[in-house]
């Protein structure tokens, strides 16, 4: 590890337009020393060739090389073994960093030797439209910690905080999954106790553009489904570990979306992963599990079978709204 080298890893896939604007923010950044790892996650038009021409011209450019595309958490993880830096910036190749981000948070860190992230308000738009003064999901807001409020979603978009490489080792590797695996990994940085430390200030862009993303889209896919499976029981263990109890709000909350997803899992076809999902959604709300549509749609599976229940509660939704 190299003292107070910022390290921005940045995955991509056939994105190369992207890829050198993502770039560019980096080396923008008026904090110094920066170094930037991409890691080419498998794609087939000219972004290996925009990686060369990267890596050639920019000394602090670093790419790892061409992968079989293993998603983006494989990708970032690819990076982070790479990366040198005593902070850690993880930038999605889509996404922007204003000049500032690094100066300011790097700062502060170094004010709050406590605190293990620091997290700015970052804007949320559509590519070719004009950012708004909105924040995006919670980074309007001071937050001390993250758990138990991300049981009520991301507080945060990936673009938005700065990592010491100390919570990054503690979390442990990026995981394989290809859907929600940047929440699953921000629950086991909250499991940790990580404090966080919050900049005022608009620092990242977050960005939806025409193009693909890795992330979802899952309904109706039964292999994005068992990714989303898969996260939201991870998610569920680290909060436990974390010790967040079943009476609190946001964990009342989590069980409603394990409820709803272990419906949609049976609608998919999952039957294992719904019922996995039923009984945790059981347990993360104890009070809830005496109550009527836990109990009804119990039994429903136990005469329908997991898949038609699934289907049926799916239906039902669907015409309720």
């Amino acid at each position: 590890m190299i003292p107070g080298l910022v390290s921005t890893i940045i995955p991509v896939f056939n994105r190369a337009a992207m890829l050198r604007e993502a770039v560019a923010c980096v080396l923008s950044q008026t904090y110094r020393p920066v170094e930037v790892v991409v890691v080419d996650d498998g794609s087939t038009d000219d972004t290996p060739r925009a990686c060369r021409e990267l890596a050639e011209a920019h000394p602090g450019v670093v790419v790892t090389g061409r992968q079989e595309n293993a998603g983006p958490g494989a990708a970032r993880e690819a990076g982070r073994l790479r990366a040198r830096g005593e902070f850690l910036q993880y930038l999605d190749s889509d996404d922007r960093l204003y000049p500032d981000k690094f100066a300011r948070q790097v700062a502060a860190l170094r004010e709050r030797p406590e605190c293990g992230a620091a997290y700015c308000k970052t804007r949320e738009y559509v590519v070719g439209e004009a950012p708004g003064d909105g924040t995006s999901r919670r980074t309007g807001e001071r937050l001390d910690v993250l758990f138990p409020d991300l049981l009520s979603g991301r507080v945060w978009q990936t673009v938005t905080p700065l990592f010491r490489r100390a919570v990054s080792d503690a979390a442990g590797p990026w995981s394989e999954l290809r859907q929600e695996e940047d929440w699953e990994y921000d629950a086991r940085v909250a499991a940790l106790g990580t404090r966080l430390v919050w900049v005022p200030e608009f620092l990242a862009d977050f960005r939806h553009h025409a193009g693909p993303r890795a992330g979802g889209g899952s309904l109706g896919d039964p292999a994005k489904m068992r990714w989303r499976a898969r996260a939201h029981v991870l998610i569920y263990e680290h909060a436990r570990r974390a010790g967040v109890a079943p009476d609190d709000p946001h964990m009342r909350r989590y069980a409603r979306e394990l409820f709803l997803l272990a419906r949609q899992c049976g609608a998919s076809g999952l039957a294992a992963e719904s019922r996995e999902l039923f009984e945790l959604a059981r347990a993360a709300s104890a009070d809830r599990a005496r109550c009527w549509d836990f109990r009804l749609y119990r039994a429903a599976a136990a005469v329908l079978g997991w898949r038609r229940a699934g289907r049926l509660a799916c239906w039902a939704d669907r015409w309720r709204r």
